[in-house]
């Protein structure tokens, strides 16, 4: 129904409200001035109409603020009723009484339509009707227990798309005790968080056991720990969240709930950054990734795509990975211009030609050998992808004209005791040397392990808890910083667009989440257990096998040379405390010809002497390193 044909039923409304106001108040008979004081009334209520627009509120949504404006409308009407009758009309509005009843109706008759629209609309006017019972006592679908705070619930349960038609509410279970036995839009507070083994029971008990379990928010998920949700996977139940702010930028008709990750049930409750900043950073931007195959690098694609990139270039070495995720963003996002590149960041030439073509706004550097004990197995290889891959690319985005170089590096640059991170402390100095000093400026992002990605010890100890055991540990006492990749991805894009508005006065350091505490790998391996409904020692044995070579025990993300400052919330700047020295060109063509010449020895002596260099510490600490 269009505005006028509402503003018409408005009118309508009142002028019948002032008649019933009439009869059924003051039991008035019927008059010739009926019709004059019903059509005075009207003529308020189209002026209180056209003042407030009351009609422009769709019905189908209508809440207690659209009721609560309804009822100012109607006693606007009557107020404007009295004045118009005394200046035009004295001696018919019919007395106080009236007007208030003819109020009072004429709310309720609004008020009475809308709700019955929202009804129709919702598909729930006969089952409100005719329902005898709560809602639980009718399931007709897969049952579905609702874990978070009645207000969330409330807002979640109003909405008909939240349940998309595939899951049937059979309770709610509230942080709050005293919130037991409330019904919400029909579904009962079954008990707290705190009695949620109780709760269980007695749905079990009356052959109500849930399909799925929704949690509504990160807390209400941790507060079940990770032995209860073992079990719960064990006996078939899934485990369900809406999508929130860390999966910015999904898809318009994904699915509104999806299942909680493993990495999910690990880690900590993310950090929550607003996505606004990002957006505004890639819209319109000609953005490039390197290893856009990878864990990172196809994340930060997923992400960049969604965020309404003007063209996405992604580049990486291998043939499978790039595949897959060219594949996915064009299903995704049809309409992007993007264009896969098979290239080795190795490749000098090559690197340039393809920066030349596309001449990228934004460049992000993922493509790196991540794998602390393959890397330390092959250094020359890890220091030609991560020393003089990362110089190829700062060259050629600087000669292409990029505004913004990125960095990705690791925890494992800081006080480096494996190749794998001296190369990436080395590549963090390489990106700023070759990259900066002109109008393009350099970000370096700087985090700790990422749950889920290659190489990560999760698929790891799947597959051995999958087998049977045992899940083999290196030391009892590591332990490490822990993310998820969207998070981490998150705080790569975030790291960026605080850099892009930064002041050319502004010293530039590296950027790191604020994580936290590590985790320890044997209480990460035992959740792992858990949340497979076994018991750690007696289900699944845990190995202890020793330290690997270049492994530490600890990880940290600041240097000993560096000082830590907040830079936005959820977000540290490591900053150094004295001018970074200058890596000589010479030294680096020196590390290539030494890689590429297959001297591993020599290459490692190089890499650390850059490393000790670079760090300003003293010679005893040099010989510890290169003694790893």
């Amino acid at each position: 129904m269009g505005h006028v044909g509402k503003i018409a039923t408005h009118v309508l409304l009142a002028c019948l409200a002032l008649l019933a106001g009439r009869y059924l108040v003051i039991d008035m008979p019927f008059t010739p001035d009926s019709l004059l004081q019903a059509g005075m009334y009207a003529l308020s209520a189209l002026i209180v109409e056209l003042l407030f627009r009351v009609e422009r509120a769709p019905w189908r949504f209508v809440s207690a603020s659209d009721h609560l404006r309804l009822f100012r409308s109607a006693v606007m009407t009557a107020a404007t009723f009295m004045v118009l009758t005394r200046f035009l009309h004295p001696g018919i509005d019919g007395g106080l009484r009236t007007v208030a009843g003819a109020a009072l109706i004429q709310a309720t008759l609004l008020s009475a339509l809308r709700i019955f629209r929202r009804s129709v609309h919702e598909r729930m006017l006969l089952d409100s009707v005719l329902r005898l019972g709560p809602a639980s006592m009718l399931p007709t679908l897969p049952r579905l227990l609702i874990v978070g705070s009645t207000s969330e619930a409330e807002a979640f349960l109003r909405a008909p798309a939240g349940l998309g038609e595939r899951y049937s509410p059979i309770g709610v279970v509230s942080p709050e005790d005293r919130e037991t036995g409330d019904e919400l839009r029909g579904v009962c507070v079954l008990g707290s968080i705190a009695q949620v083994d109780g709760v269980l029971g007695r749905l079990r008990d009356s052959g109500l056991s849930p399909s799925a379990i929704l949690f509504l928010t990160d807390s209400a998920m941790s507060t079940f720990g990770a032995e209860r949700l073992g079990r719960l996977k064990a006996e078939g139940v899934r485990l369900l969240r809406r999508h929130g702010v860390v999966e910015m930028g999904a898809a318009a008709a994904a699915p509104t709930l999806r299942e909680i990750s493993i990495e999910e049930l690990l880690s900590r409750p993310p950090v929550r950054l607003d996505p606004e900043p990002v957006r505004a950073l890639v819209a319109g931007r000609r953005v490039l990734v390197t290893g856009a195959g990878g864990s990172i690098g196809s994340e930060l694609c997923r992400q960049i795509a969604a965020s309404g990139c003007a063209q996405l270039t992604m580049v990486d070495a291998s043939e499978f990975n790039l595949f897959h995720i060219d594949r996915e963003i064009a299903e995704r996002h049809p309409a992007l211009p993007r264009r896969e590149i098979l290239c080795d960041v190795r490749d000098a030439p090559r690197v340039t030609r393809v920066f030349a073509d596309f001449k990228p706004d934004i460049v992000f550097h993922a493509a790196a050998l991540k794998h602390v004990t393959l890397v330390e197995n092959h250094p020359c290889e890890g220091v030609r992808t991560n020393v003089i891959g990362t110089r190829n690319v700062a060259m050629a985005a600087k000669a292409c004209g990029a505004a913004h170089l990125a960095l990705i590096s690791t925890d494992k640059a800081v006080a480096p005791t494996s190749v794998m991170g001296a190369a990436k402390r080395v590549a963090e100095a390489v990106a700023r040397q070759y990259g900066g000093g002109g109008d393009m400026r350099v970000s370096i992002v700087r985090f700790g392990n990422v749950l889920g990605s290659a190489g990560s010890v999760v698929p790891i100890f799947q597959q051995q808890i999958a087998r049977g055991g045992p899940v083999t540990l290196t030391d009892a006492d590591v332990e490490r910083y822990f993310m998820t990749i969207p998070e981490a991805v998150q705080l790569v894009l975030r790291a960026v667009a605080l850099s892009m508005i930064a002041t050319d006065a502004d010293e530039a350091g590296v950027l790191t989440l604020e994580m936290g505490e590590p985790v320890k790998i044997i209480d990460l391996a035992k959740r792992m257990i858990e949340l497979q409904g076994l018991t750690p020692g007696r289900d699944i044995e845990i190995k202890i096998t020793g330290l690997r070579p270049g492994e530490k025990l600890t990880e940290t993300l600041v240097d000993v040379n560096e000082v830590v400052r907040a830079k936005a919330p959820g977000i540290m700047e490591a900053v150094r405390m004295s001018p970074a020295p200058k890596i000589a060109d010479d030294r680096l063509e020196t590390l290539d010809a030494l890689a590429g010449d297959g001297d591993e020895a020599a290459v490692r002596a190089a890499l650390f002497d850059l490393v000790e260099d670079l760090r300003q510490t003293g010679p005893s600490k040099v010989v510890k390193i290169r003694a790893s």
